[in-house]
C-alpha cells in the first residue's frame, strides 16, 4: 500500500452538504492502473457541480484537475483532443481566435471537460446542437477491472453511452475528443424582450429555434395571478461585429466569507425580479455582446454562491414534457405559497435532439431551473413537493444539480438507471448514487 493521502473537506458548488474525502492527485493520462488507495473512488474536477453526484463521501476522490493538457487541434475540420481535466474557459483561449467556438457550454466556464461529459451538460443552443455528449467522438477510460478502455459510438459503443451522462461512475476519464463548431468572431448579435406569461413564452420560443442558435428566459418564479411566469427572453447568433474598442472581462472582489445569514430571501427576491422585470424591454431590442458576458454572467463574480449564507443552497432544475406545461404553473404557484426568493430562475426549451447517454437528463421539453436558499427543514419539504409535481407530469430532476432527490424521484426520471448498473467501475461510487441507487430494480 502506497503512503496515505491527505483528507481534505470537499463540498460542491452549492456548499451543501459538507463531506470528508481523501485526495488523490492525477497527473498522467498514460496510466495503466488506478491509485494504490483504499475503499471506492470517484474523479473530481473544479467542483462546479451543485449537489452530490461529484462527492464520496468518506472516501477517496480522484483530483482531475493535474490532467490539464491539450493533445490535438486541427483548427481545420475543428476537432479537439485534451486531457479530462481542461476547463473549458482554457478550451475557448485556444479556439476563438482561431474561428471555433465549443458546441455547447454550460452557465460556467469554469467546468472541467470530463465534468461537462459526465454530466451530459447542456446549454442555451440544445434546440440546435443537443447535449455535449452528442458531439464527443472518443474517451479514454481508466477502469479497475479493465485498465485503459477507448470508447467511442465504433468501439466500446456501450460503455461509451453509458460514460456520457454517467456521473464519474464508469472510470476514470483520462481524456476525450469532440468536434467544435465554427464561429465568425468573439461576439454575438442578442436580442432582449420581456414576456408577461408562460403562454407569451412559449410563442416567442417557438418563433425562435430556427432562426437563432441560442435561446433562454429568465423568468419571476415568484409573480403571481395574470404574471405568474413573466420574464425576459434572450435570444442570439454568433456574428462577427467588430467593437471600437478591445473588450475587458473584468472581474469583481472575491466574497471573502459566506455572512451569517442569505441575502436571498422572498423580500430580496421580489424586489429584484420587480426592478429587473420593468428594467427590461418590452419590445425587442439588439444588441452586440462578447461571449463572455452572455454565457458567463456570474464568473465575474468569484465566490457568489456565499452570498446565499452558511447553509448554503440547493438548486431545483427540472424538465417536464410540453404537453405539461401546467406543471410549471403548479411550482409557481408553489413558490408563491411557501415564501422562498430566487434571483435566479431559468426557463429554456430543450429539442428533439436525443441526447446519447443511459443517465443523460436533456430530453425533449422544457427545463426550468430554481436556486433556493437552504433556510431549514422546510426547505427539503418544499423540494420535495416539487418533485412530486414532476413526476406526476412524466419529468425528471437534474441529477448534477441536486443534493436530495429521493432514490423513487430518480427511479422516475431515469428508467434506464438498472441498466446503466451494469456498466459502473466496481470501485467507483458517490455519495448521490448510495443515495438513490437502493430504489434501482434488480
Amino acid at each position: 500500500m502506497s503512503e496515505p493521502y491527505p483528507w481534505f473537506r470537499p463540498t460542491s458548488w452549492g456548499r451543501y452538504p459538507m463531506t470528508r474525502g481523501r485526495a488523490v492527485p492525477v497527473f498522467d493520462r498514460d496510466l495503466s492502473a488506478l491509485p494504490d488507495v483504499q475503499g471506492t473512488l470517484l474523479p473530481y474536477g473544479n467542483g462546479r457541480s451543485y449537489g452530490d453526484v461529484a462527492l464520496n463521501d468518506g472516501e477517496s476522490l480522484l483530483l482531475t484537475k493535474g490532467l490539464d493538457r491539450f493533445i490535438a487541434f486541427d483548427p481545420v475540420s475543428g476537432t479537439l483532443s485534451c486531457e479530462a481535466g481542461v476547463l473549458i474557459g482554457e478550451i475557448l483561449q485556444l479556439i476563438v481566435p482561431r474561428g471555433w467556438f465549443v458546441p455547447v457550454t454550460p452557465g460556467t466556464r469554469f467546468v472541467t471537460v470530463g465534468g461537462a461529459i459526465a454530466n451530459d451538460v447542456h446549454g442555451k443552443n440544445h434546440h440546435r446542437r443537443g447535449s455535449f455528449g452528442n458531439h464527443v467522438t472518443r474517451l479514454r477510460l481508466l477502469r479497475s477491472d479493465r485498465g485503459p478502455v477507448d470508447c467511442s459510438p465504433e468501439s466500446n459503443p456501450e460503455l461509451f453511452s453509458a460514460t456520457i451522462g454517467g456521473l464519474g461512475l464508469t472510470g476514470l476519464m483520462l481524456s476525450a475528443e469532440f468536434q467544435l463548431i465554427p464561429v465568425a468572431g468573439s461576439y454575438l448579435r442578442m436580442e432582449t424582450r420581456r414576456f408577461s406569461n408562460l403562454a407569451e413564452f412559449f410563442e416567442i420560443s417557438a418563433e425562435s429555434e430556427q432562426q437563432w442558435e441560442y435561446t433562454v428566459a429568465w423568468v419571476d418564479c415568484i409573480a403571481k395571478g395574470k404574471h405568474a411566469g413573466r420574464g425576459v427572453f434572450y435570444r442570439a447568433e454568433h456574428c462577427d461585429y467588430a467593437p471600437s474598442r478591445t473588450f475587458v472581462y473584468r472581474t469583481r472582489p472575491q466574497i471573502p466569507f459566506a455572512p451569517p445569514f442569505s441575502f436571498v430571501n422572498h423580500f430580496t427576491s421580489s424586489v429584484f425580479n420587480q426592478i429587473y422585470y420593468r428594467a427590461s424591454p418590452s419590445r425587442a431590442r439588439v444588441t452586440y455582446q462578447h461571449y463572455l458576458p452572455f454565457f458567463y454572467p456570474l464568473d465575474n463574480l468569484p465566490g457568489w454562491n456565499s452570498l446565499y449564507g452558511p447553509r448554503g443552497f440547493l438548486q431545483h432544475q427540472c424538465v417536464v414534457p410540453l404537453d405539461r406545461t401546467d406543471a410549471l404553473r403548479e411550482i409557481f404557484d408553489e413558490v408563491g405559497r411557501d415564501g422562498h426568493g430566487s434571483f435566479l430562475a431559468v426557463l429554456k426549451v430543450f429539442g428533439d435532439i436525443e441526447s446519447l447517454g443511459l443517465l443523460s437528463f436533456p430530453r425533449p421539453g422544457v427545463t426550468l431551473a430554481i436556486d433556493l436558499p437552504i433556510v431549514g427543514k422546510r426547505t427539503f419539504q418544499f423540494l420535495d413537493r416539487l418533485d412530486r409535481i414532476v413526476f406526476e407530469a412524466g419529468g425528471a430532476v437534474y441529477p448534477a444539480k441536486d443534493a436530495r432527490m429521493s432514490p423513487s424521484t430518480f427511479e422516475r426520471g431515469f428508467p434506464r438507471a438498472a441498466e446503466f448498473e451494469r456498466y459502473r467501475d466496481p470501485r467507483f461510487d458517490s455519495s448521490f448514487w448510495r443515495r438513490v441507487r437502493s430504489g434501482l430494480a434488480a
